[in-house]
């Protein structure tokens, strides 16, 4: 996936020994993703049309969780949950769309 800044992928918690064992669920892990030049504004563009989105990486538990997480959050219309990530201002555009967002984690458990 290229990213907006021409990377190839968004920054990877993994590479850090004290993120290693944390997942998306830990706000260091989704600051650390979320802080990728550009994330913020691919997951800002959502269509209004049924949509299926896979995000992935190595391990399932941190780039693709906080991406899908932050996402999920925006879509939903989830204002308060997408401040997380710093995407408050966007979720405030779904908010009253009444949208149904399912979530599936595959490897965060893992």
């Amino acid at each position: 996936m290229r990213v907006p800044n021409g990377g190839e992928h968004f920054c990877d918690p993994h590479v850090h020994a004290d993120l290693r064992q944390l997942t998306a669920h830990d706000q260091v892990v989704r600051d650390t993703v979320m802080d990728t030049p550009g994330v913020r504004q691919v997951l800002a563009g959502p269509t209004a049309a049924p949509l299926t989105v896979v995000t992935q990486c190595a391990g399932g538990r941190h780039r693709a969780a906080t991406t899908a997480m932050a996402l999920r959050a925006v879509v939903a219309g989830d204002v308060e949950q997408a401040a997380a990530y710093g995407l408050a201002d966007v979720a405030k555009q779904f908010a009253d769309r009444d949208l149904v967002v399912d979530l599936v984690h595959r490897g965060m458990n893992l």
